[in-house]
């Protein structure tokens, strides 16, 4: 499970896994399978048997994913309770029976750590009563279907799972049964934030790679500057308003009952980036609308200078750049949410370029890896760490200055060391630019990195 190094030799990818949601039923018939090895249900219980076996005739292993982002306010209580832990157990075994599905992929938002405003958390036990509860399944999975003969997954933030507020030193248990973990790697940015920035920017941190894909969303996020960012075309840290616009054609406003508030998702598959006009071509927008591609977090961006709506998102190019380094960082392969907002297989052509693939085995240099950003997400509420280096200019009597000049390109500092406040700052074209941690957290400086944890008292 060693990572790759420059100059390895790299095989294929031996996982594209692809999330389908329920509620877009609708288009399975557009997607090629054939492009994926695994496919995850998610979340909800409409799918037939006949579903599984057209897949299957596909060769693609089908799992069923539980949780997501509203669905995982119920794993503390069950999972520290051991009769209904068993219920869920034998729940989960005779579902893939019954179905003859190939396992079942756990997308619990999160252990240890607030996610949907519904959910119910327990800092001290959630991670130990989830491993418990693995290690159960994975048991009850050998005896019933045979030793490793069904799979269980994981979809995971970029950081271990917490215990008492701060992520676990060691999750080597939880690999000895679980097949492999997909890294939610999006999602970072977005209207939660001050200013504008990169909804999926790429970053491995070094560790174990080969039961980890590295997770791509086929969608990007909008969000309207307060300013022409045309003004300055090199920054995609600007001002915005924290009111979300309308997204792509099937996005609507919702109400989230957790949350008590109605609001837009300003979700821009990426289909819909090119049906609808905004790109042209996969690099090439349609005017009024600017695109332009981030050297720093290696994303592009397109601006519309009528409505200053922006949209960060993923595109062949990006993708290119994530594949390239994940290869080389000897992961196992990329995940994909979700599998119904591609377009004609622009993005999914991009993920089977990855190095090596289709022509045999190939020498691979890694690519230097773009800067770090937090983890602060619509589906978190404490951001992860960045590894970026320390800043070496500052104002305003030792700390950053929003606005004020800084000469580390890339760095993250932040506001004070109190441990009560949320800002923080990063270097970008020798400007500082604000940034927050996730709500009802603090940022902390240790050395060269930040981390977002809860404050202190």
């Amino acid at each position: 499970m060693a990572l790759g190094f420059a100059g390895e030799v790299i095989a294929k990818p031996s996982l594209v896994i692809g999330y389908y949601p329920s509620w877009k039923r609708q288009y399975m018939s557009a997607i090629d399978f054939t492009k994926y090895t695994h496919i995850n249900l998610s979340f909800g219980d409409w799918f037939t048997p006949q579903v599984v076996t057209e897949m299957h005739g596909k060769g693609v292993k089908v799992l069923m994913s539980v949780g997501g982002w509203t669905g995982s306010n119920l794993f503390s209580n069950i999972l520290k309770n051991p009769t209904t832990r068993t219920t869920l157990l034998n729940s989960m075994t005779d579902y893939v029976k019954n179905m003859n599905l190939d396992g079942i992929d756990i997308d619990w938002e999160y252990p240890g750590r607030m996610g949907n405003n519904c959910n119910v958390i327990d800092a001290a036990n959630d991670t130990p009563n989830f491993l418990k509860f693995v290690q159960d399944l994975r048991a009850q999975f050998d005896s019933t279907f045979g030793t490793r003969q069904k799979l269980i997954t994981m979809a995971v933030r970029v950081e271990p799972f917490d215990v008492n507020g701060a992520p676990s030193a060691d999750v080597s248990a939880f690999a000895k049964v679980v097949d492999f973990a997909n890294l939610m790697q999006y999602d970072i940015n977005g209207g939660w934030n001050p200013q504008t920035g990169p909804n999926a920017p790429f970053n491995y941190e070094n560790g174990k790679g080969m039961q980890l894909t590295a997770g791509i969303g086929f969608y990007g996020r909008s969000t309207t500057a307060t300013v022409d960012m045309t003004l300055d075309p090199n920054n995609q840290y600007q001002n915005q308003s924290s009111v979300v616009p309308l997204g792509d054609s099937e996005d609507a406003p919702w109400y989230d009952a957790c949350a008590g508030a109605t609001a837009n998702s300003g979700t821009w598959q990426w289909k819909h980036l090119r049906d609808q006009g905004l790109l042209s071509a996969p690099t090439t927008a349609n005017a009024p609308w600017v695109r332009k591609f981030d050297p720093i977090s290696q994303t592009p961006w397109l601006f519309n200078p009528n409505t200053k709506i922006f949209i960060s998102y993923d595109d062949p190019q990006s993708i290119k750049v994530k594949v390239d380094y994940a290869a080389a960082k000897g992961l196992a392969g990329a995940m994909v949410w979700s599998a119904n907002m591609d377009y004609n297989g622009e993005l999914m052509n991009a993920i089977q370029a990855w190095p090596g693939n289709g022509g045999g085995s190939t020498t691979t240099t890694t690519p230097a890896p773009p800067v770090t950003s937090t983890t602060n997400t619509a589906t978190s509420s404490a951001p992860g760490t960045t590894t970026d280096p320390a800043p070496t200019s500052t104002t305003g009597g030792g700390g950053p200055v929003a606005g004020g000049p800084c000469s580390s390109q890339g760095a993250y500092q932040c506001a004070d060391t109190t441990g009560k406040n949320s800002a923080y700052f990063i270097c970008n074209s020798g400007t500082w630019v604000q940034q927050a941690c996730g709500s009802g957290t603090a940022c902390f400086q240790s050395g060269a990195n930040i981390v977002c944890n809860w404050p202190t008292a």
